[in-house]
Protein backbone atom coordinates (compact mmCIF):
# COMPACT_ATOMS: atom_id res chain seq x y z
CA UNK A 1 0.00 0.00 0.00
CA UNK A 2 1.38 3.72 -0.68
CA UNK A 3 2.08 5.90 2.03
CA UNK A 4 1.09 8.73 0.08
CA UNK A 5 -2.74 9.94 -0.43
CA UNK A 6 -2.43 12.15 -3.34
CA UNK A 7 -2.21 10.84 -6.51
CA UNK A 8 0.53 10.45 -8.55
CA UNK A 9 1.08 13.26 -11.22
CA UNK A 10 0.92 10.41 -14.22
CA UNK A 11 -2.80 9.90 -12.47
CA UNK A 12 -3.72 13.79 -12.51
CA UNK A 13 -2.67 14.00 -15.98
CA UNK A 14 -4.46 10.50 -17.45
CA UNK A 15 -7.74 12.40 -15.40
CA UNK A 16 -7.25 15.37 -17.00
CA UNK A 17 -7.13 13.50 -20.18
CA UNK A 18 -10.21 11.71 -19.41
CA UNK A 19 -12.33 14.68 -18.86
CA UNK A 20 -10.77 16.43 -22.32
CA UNK A 21 -11.79 13.35 -24.13
CA UNK A 22 -15.42 12.85 -22.97
CA UNK A 23 -15.99 16.75 -22.66
CA UNK A 24 -14.80 16.87 -26.64
CA UNK A 25 -17.29 14.06 -27.38
CA UNK A 26 -19.60 16.48 -26.20
CA UNK A 27 -19.04 19.33 -28.04
CA UNK A 28 -15.82 21.05 -29.34
CA UNK A 29 -14.84 23.45 -26.69
CA UNK A 30 -14.20 26.91 -27.63
CA UNK A 31 -10.59 28.80 -27.42
CA UNK A 32 -10.83 32.10 -24.65
CA UNK A 33 -8.29 33.76 -27.02
CA UNK A 34 -9.61 33.50 -30.59
CA UNK A 35 -12.77 32.47 -30.02
CA UNK A 36 -12.43 29.81 -32.63
CA UNK A 37 -14.02 26.02 -31.93
CA UNK A 38 -11.29 23.82 -30.92
CA UNK A 39 -11.99 20.41 -32.43
CA UNK A 40 -10.30 17.06 -32.09
CA UNK A 41 -7.89 17.14 -34.67
CA UNK A 42 -6.67 20.53 -34.05
CA UNK A 43 -3.38 20.56 -32.23
CA UNK A 44 -4.36 22.56 -28.89
CA UNK A 45 -2.80 22.96 -25.37
CA UNK A 46 -3.41 23.73 -21.91
CA UNK A 47 -2.45 27.36 -20.96
CA UNK A 48 -1.12 28.19 -17.30
CA UNK A 49 -2.78 31.51 -16.40
CA UNK A 50 0.08 32.00 -13.81
CA UNK A 51 3.42 29.84 -15.17
CA UNK A 52 4.30 26.86 -13.21
CA UNK A 53 8.07 28.56 -12.55
CA UNK A 54 5.91 31.63 -10.98
CA UNK A 55 3.85 29.45 -8.49
CA UNK A 56 1.40 28.84 -11.04
CA UNK A 57 1.18 25.15 -10.55
CA UNK A 58 -2.61 24.78 -9.28
CA UNK A 59 -3.99 28.21 -10.01
CA UNK A 60 -6.51 27.11 -13.46
CA UNK A 61 -5.38 26.04 -16.89
CA UNK A 62 -6.95 26.76 -19.76
CA UNK A 63 -7.14 24.94 -23.62
CA UNK A 64 -6.20 26.80 -26.31
CA UNK A 65 -5.15 26.06 -29.77
CA UNK A 66 -1.33 25.57 -30.19
CA UNK A 67 -0.53 28.56 -32.18
CA UNK A 68 -2.63 30.65 -29.97
CA UNK A 69 -0.48 29.63 -26.79
CA UNK A 70 2.65 29.51 -28.93
CA UNK A 71 1.76 33.06 -29.75
CA UNK A 72 1.53 34.32 -26.02
CA UNK A 73 5.03 32.50 -25.00
CA UNK A 74 6.91 33.94 -28.46
CA UNK A 75 6.37 37.34 -27.11
CA UNK A 76 5.76 37.30 -23.34
CA UNK A 77 8.51 36.30 -20.58
CA UNK A 78 7.16 33.95 -17.67
CA UNK A 79 7.54 37.31 -15.35
CA UNK A 80 5.46 39.06 -17.78
CA UNK A 81 2.78 36.65 -17.76
CA UNK A 82 2.82 36.71 -14.02
CA UNK A 83 3.08 39.86 -13.62
CA UNK A 84 0.38 41.29 -15.77
CA UNK A 85 -0.45 38.98 -17.90
CA UNK A 86 -1.98 36.25 -15.67
CA UNK A 87 -5.98 36.47 -16.98
CA UNK A 88 -7.34 35.74 -20.66
CA UNK A 89 -8.69 39.35 -20.80
CA UNK A 90 -5.53 40.85 -19.93
CA UNK A 91 -4.07 38.74 -22.85
CA UNK A 92 -6.89 40.04 -25.11
CA UNK A 93 -6.20 43.64 -24.20
CA UNK A 94 -2.43 43.26 -25.15
CA UNK A 95 -2.24 45.08 -28.43
CA UNK A 96 0.55 42.40 -30.04
CA UNK A 97 -1.68 39.56 -28.85
CA UNK A 98 -5.09 41.61 -30.40
CA UNK A 99 -3.01 42.00 -33.58
CA UNK A 100 -2.15 38.48 -33.67
CA UNK A 101 -6.32 37.16 -32.88
CA UNK A 102 -7.48 39.67 -36.07
CA UNK A 103 -5.31 37.39 -38.12
CA UNK A 104 -6.21 34.23 -36.96
CA UNK A 105 -9.87 34.89 -36.91
CA UNK A 106 -9.72 33.61 -40.59
CA UNK A 107 -8.01 31.03 -40.52
CA UNK A 108 -9.78 27.31 -40.08
CA UNK A 109 -10.41 26.07 -36.23
CA UNK A 110 -7.72 23.68 -37.04
CA UNK A 111 -4.92 25.95 -38.54
CA UNK A 112 -1.71 25.63 -37.17
CA UNK A 113 1.67 26.81 -38.47
CA UNK A 114 4.52 27.53 -36.26
CA UNK A 115 5.87 30.30 -34.35
CA UNK A 116 9.32 31.80 -33.83
CA UNK A 117 9.95 34.70 -31.90
CA UNK A 118 11.50 37.51 -33.83
CA UNK A 119 15.31 38.04 -34.05
CA UNK A 120 14.51 41.55 -32.11
CA UNK A 121 12.78 39.82 -29.22
CA UNK A 122 15.84 37.24 -28.81
CA UNK A 123 18.56 39.67 -28.62
CA UNK A 124 16.26 41.86 -25.83
CA UNK A 125 15.45 38.89 -23.83
CA UNK A 126 19.04 37.90 -23.63
CA UNK A 127 20.25 41.75 -22.77
CA UNK A 128 17.77 41.37 -19.56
Amino acid sequence: MRSSTRPSLRRVDAAIAAADASAAQRQPPICPLCGRLIPAEAKSSRHHLVPRLKGGTHKGTVRLHQICHSAIHARFSEAELARHLHDIEALRSDPEIASFIAWVAGKPPSFHAPTRMTKARRDARKER
